[in-house]
């Protein structure tokens, strides 16, 4: 029970410090939903036998492509914060493995909270 609670304590730290860094602009909340699923999907692929390399690897090659396009027209991925904050959470679903739902409430939750922390003064 101690055990597991520090592991929830564990986590909880380690999605506030990426939440804290990852924060350079304010992500609308349908984006945030948009990217949910897009990890629920990245979750639903793991359980159907996708490896982590192959998946990373597939996203990493997408996100060279998105950058071929200018910021307004991209989804989710705007710039290099998007782009850590989502290679991160689809590490996670890899890492740490959980039901797709609940990584994809994860990932909203903490979208959401990065977009609320959002300074547009710094």
């Amino acid at each position: 029970m101690i055990r597991s609670l520090v592991c929830a304590s564990g986590l909880f730290v380690l999605s506030c410090t990426w939440v804290a860094g990852a924060a350079a602009r304010a992500i609308p909340i349908a984006e945030c939903a948009e990217g949910g699923e897009f990890i629920r999907n990245a979750a639903l692929a793991r359980d159907h036998g996708i490896t982590r390399e192959f998946f990373m690897g597939r996203l990493e090659e997408d996100l060279v492509l998105i950058r071929a396009f200018p910021p307004a027209l991209r989804w989710f991925v705007q710039d290099e914060a998007d782009e850590r904050f989502l290679s991160e959470r689809a590490g996670l679903v890899f890492d740490a493995p959980m039901k797709p739902e609940e990584h994809e409430a994860a990932f909203v939750r903490d979208c959401i909270m990065q977009s609320a922390a959002f300074d547009p003064a710094t």
